[in-house]
């Protein structure tokens, strides 16, 4: 018996299918190996045509399918990981009527900025626990003013991953984490937010049906299950917002649990079990895939632009030629905590919301060309991350998250022992590393939604952590001077 997960990504379609039995991935699969193209037609502007992932997802299902040598019948349920923030729009007959503009579209800002300011800040917060800044929503308000032919064609508007459900199910639905996703949920009245559709002069009826995020959500039409090789039936039982189905894939739930990744941006996203917001917005606030009515679940979700963008780019122009990431770790553990007074301000990639929209950029501190080389600069580069993560964090503290544990994926950044060694120093957490992704944390989801595990406990009792980080005494002062040292420069 196995389970199906995808994650549509902007850059790829991934599938997995996971074992129940052992919870191991049979086989992975994704596609393209070289990036999808994301169309920048003015600057500021991402989109990309919606049938690119459908033709991707339909090469990874019959691929994956092929490499695990698993019989359709065998798989029981399908879940959905997707990019969040995206806007797809359908007309009757299902068809999408323009590209969909992605989660890094920039245009919406202005309508989110003057509906925040139109509609009140306190009551922003309170019912939406965010701004509408340039987040669905927003983003289909720049097309009901300058695309009306298109707005006028609109049946339903939704998310990337309420699109792939839709192809794969014939039914449209949606759920109120996606909703949230799009600040378009109100947390006081556990409805979608009437007040901000009325500013905005869109009518409800655009909304798709909201079901819930584990549970039966559709099944794989005829025709579909022909097209990629699956089952005629096969239940679509899980969908999320790649971020929350990243905490989903950690086995973080519950208040006070903490998950991270750290790619080309890093991410941190913790669970609240109050309906909290930051009043300067510099973290969002969503529905978590458990949130309900009698139970609260928020996840707090800090961005954080630059940061293994930071270690690419010393990469390619800072360290020694040829080298790879891991040589790079091997340098960067040659040098003592602290990189010898060198602090590195890692945010140069664009305007960063845990600094208030701020672009300081990056910044390097404390030379000497006598003492320093590549390798300090490496490690410094390394702790700069670190340090950012650091100072979001204490927001999310600040906000009722006390982060004892962070799990992460063995990936990206967290596979640099000074990276990982200098965040639990400075926070004090311990660090769970675990191997999982998010297709594979969808193919769990949709065990879950399916009935195949009875909740989250069984579903995640095969999870293995690889690696354990805890604070070293022997870092510790060095490594919150180090702290220290950045914090005054960023102020």
């Amino acid at each position: 018996m196995y389970l199906l997960g995808y994650d549509i990504g902007s850059s790829s379609i991934k599938a997995s299918l996971v074992s129940v039995q052992t919870g191991e991935a049979a086989a992975s699969v994704f596609f393209p190996k070289k990036e999808m193209d994301i169309k920048s037609v003015k600057i500021g502007w991402a989109e990309q045509d919606p049938e690119i992932w459908w033709q991707n997802l339909r090469i990874v299902t019959k691929t994956v399918i092929e490499q695990a040598q698993v019989s359709p019948e065998e798989i029981k349920a399908i879940g959905i990981s997707y990019q969040m923030h995206g806007l797809v729009v359908v007309d009757e007959q299902q068809k999408a009527i323009r590209d969909a503009v992605i989660w890094c579209d920039s245009r919406a800002v202005p309508y989110g900025e003057k509906a925040f300011n139109d509609v009140g800040n306190e009551k922003c917060l309170a019912h939406l626990l965010n701004s509408p800044g340039n987040f669905t929503l927003s983003k289909l308000a720049w097309i009901k003013e300058h695309e009306p032919e298109n707005y006028s064609q609109i049946r339903y508007y939704m998310l990337p991953g309420d699109y792939i459900a839709m192809r794969l199910t014939g039914d449209i639905r949606t759920t109120a984490s996606g909703l949230s996703e799009g600040i378009a949920w109100d947390f006081e009245t556990n409805t979608p937010a009437k007040f901000l559709y009325d500013y905005f002069g869109f009518n409800t009826n655009l909304i798709p049906e909201i079901v819930p995020t584990f549970g039966i959500q559709g099944r794989v039409t005829e025709y579909v299950a022909k097209e990629l090789g699956l089952e005629t039936g096969t239940p679509v039982t899980y969908r999320a917002g790649d971020q929350p189905n990243n905490a989903l894939s950690l086995n973080v739930f519950n208040p006070g649990e903490v998950a991270a990744t750290a790619g080309t941006s890093g991410v941190v996203y913790g669970v609240n079990g109050d309906a909290k917001y930051d009043k300067l917005s510099r973290v969002n606030s969503f529905a978590h895939v458990n949130h309900s009515a009698e139970k609260t679940r928020v996840g707090v979700l800090l961005c954080i632009n630059g940061t293994a963008i930071l270690n690419a780019w010393i990469k390619n122009n800072v360290a020694p030629e040829g080298i790879g990431y891991a040589e790079m770790n091997e340098l960067a553990a040659e040098i003592p905590v602290g990189s010898d007074g060198i602090s590195i301000i890692p945010f140069g990639n664009g305007a960063e919301r845990v600094l208030c929209n701020q672009e300081p950029n990056c910044s390097v501190h404390g030379i000497n060309f006598i003492r320093h080389g590549k390798s300090h600069l490496i490690r410094a580069a390394h702790e700069g991350i670190a340090f950012s993560f650091k100072y979001g964090m204490d927001i999310m503290n600040q906000m009722g998250i006390e982060t004892k544990t962070i799990r992460a994926g063995y990936a990206n950044l967290f596979l640099s022992p000074v990276f990982r060694q200098t965040l639990s120093n400075i926070t004090g957490a311990t660090i769970e590393l675990y191997n999982t992704d998010g297709s594979i944390g969808a193919a769990r989801g949709a065990g879950i939604g399916a009935g195949i595990y009875k909740d989250e406990t069984e579903a995640f009792a095969t999870l293995k952590k690889v690696i354990v980080v805890t604070p070293q005494i022997n870092q510790e002062k060095e490594s919150i001077d180090a702290y220290k040292r950045w914090l005054s420069l960023l102020k």
